[in-house]
């Protein structure tokens, strides 16, 4: 009899335990943790972990409920990244998951939040399909999308008697960037002369970058050359080695990450637009993650950093909103939801749910005190000032 009652209370004990384990705010990052985008989700971990301190006061708590992040790596394959998914919904029995850093990968996944009927919050991947003709409704995005890179960027550098040529990666982040740019930089004025995709393994970038000067050397008036690439083997560095300057040509890109804006020290005064760069937005958010940042790893905050962050308070915002996990409960209370980020506030749109946000126009400035290139702001491009286009027929 005794032994019996010892045994009904281990597995009390047990079956208390797994109840506690089962309150817990799950959230799944699934994110390209090995291979060529490492950097980045590195920085999206690490936001997120910081977002959901600043959200929670430092409790790690919502509402009563322990936030767990369950991390899985996809390594930027789209099948993995769909495993990944679907083993964080239905066997870690994930509330809500993020991710993923590719844009091919997280197209695959896409259809595996539809399948389970959870919340997909797409951080950092930023192609236009996934908000576009690939979206359903249980996908939010607190990345910027392509168009809103490209309208920026056409907006800093496009104008009337402006000559343009593009170089991108030859896969859906570089095609739909481009898409998004030629029909941004058609408002502005300026002329497109050429396109040039690469598979993102080159670097070799001579011949390409041959083809890019003839198609602008003979055109009167400003001529620019724009790159949208992401990781390894940016070609920045490569263009300018091949003088363009000969030709009248400039360069341009969006921001990057600092390690990459170490290239754009050899870009003194080159113009663009960025997501993110942590001396730019002001705002009380961006105040204590810069300080915070800073004081644990002796680095600002970077450009992905700042995506994670944006998420977590997405998540905190929309579950105290919503006061309940409940997929339904969260839809509802994400369209058109307002939350704050170190960008400043961020909003859903409701036909999408694209994060509508502000972007900023810069100009690289060197300081021979810093490693890499400063992006000195010329103006904020708020969320007014960009005619994001809805693409998902909804």
């Amino acid at each position: 009899m005794r032994r019996s009652l010892i045994i009904t209370t281990t597995m009390l004990a047990l079956a208390a335990g797994a109840a506690a384990r089962a309150d817990d705010l799950k959230v799944a990052l699934i994110y390209g943790k090995t291979g060529p985008l490492e950097a980045y989700a590195k920085q999206t971990e690490t936001g997120l972990q910081m977002g959901f301190e600043y959200a929670t006061k430092g409790t790690m708590t919502l509402d009563g409920r322990k936030i767990v992040i369950i991390t899985k790596d996809d390594q930027g394959k789209p099948d993995l990244a769909k495993a990944a998914l679907a083993e964080a919904y239905q066997d870690d029995k994930a509330d809500i998951a993020i991710g993923t850093t590719s844009s091919a990968a997280a197209l695959a996944i896409l259809p595996v939040a539809e399948e389970n009927k959870k919340i997909l919050i797409v951080e950092p991947a930023v192609a236009d399909q996934i908000t576009g003709e690939k979206w359903n409704r249980y996908i939010f995005r607190t990345a910027r999308n392509s168009s809103q890179d490209a309208i920026s960027n056409a907006v800093a550098i496009g104008k009337q008697g402006v000559t343009v040529a593009t170089l991108a990666q030859d896969y859906a982040f570089g095609r739909d960037g481009v898409a998004a740019f030629k029909e941004a930089l058609a408002k502005t004025g300026a002329t497109l002369a050429a396109e040039e995709y690469a598979p993102t393994s080159t670097t070799d970038f001579t011949a390409v970058g041959q083809r890019l000067f003839d198609a602008l050397k003979d055109k009167p008036g400003r001529k620019v050359i724009w790159v949208i690439w992401a990781g390894a083997g940016n070609p920045l560095a490569k263009l300018q080695d091949m003088d363009p300057k000969r030709y009248g040509i400039e360069l341009s890109t969006g921001g990057n990450i600092l390690p990459a804006l170490a290239a754009y020290k050899g870009l003194p005064g080159m113009e663009g637009a960025t997501y993110y760069y942590y001396d730019i937005p002001k705002n009380p958010v961006n105040d204590w993650l810069v300080a915070e940042h800073q004081k644990r790893f002796n680095a600002p905050p970077d450009f992905f950093t700042a995506g994670g962050f944006a998420a977590a308070m997405s998540v905190v915002t929309a579950v105290t909103k919503a006061e309940s996990t409940d997929t339904e409960k969260l839809i509802n209370a994400m369209e058109g939801m307002e939350f704050d980020t170190p960008k400043g506030k961020m909003v859903f749109r409701k036909e999408d749910h694209q994060a509508l946000q502000s972007m900023y126009h810069f100009k690289v400035k060197v300081d021979p005190n810093v490693a890499w290139a400063v992006l000195e702001p010329v103006r904020e491009l708020k969320i007014e000032d960009m005619d994001v286009p809805i693409r998902n027929k909804r």
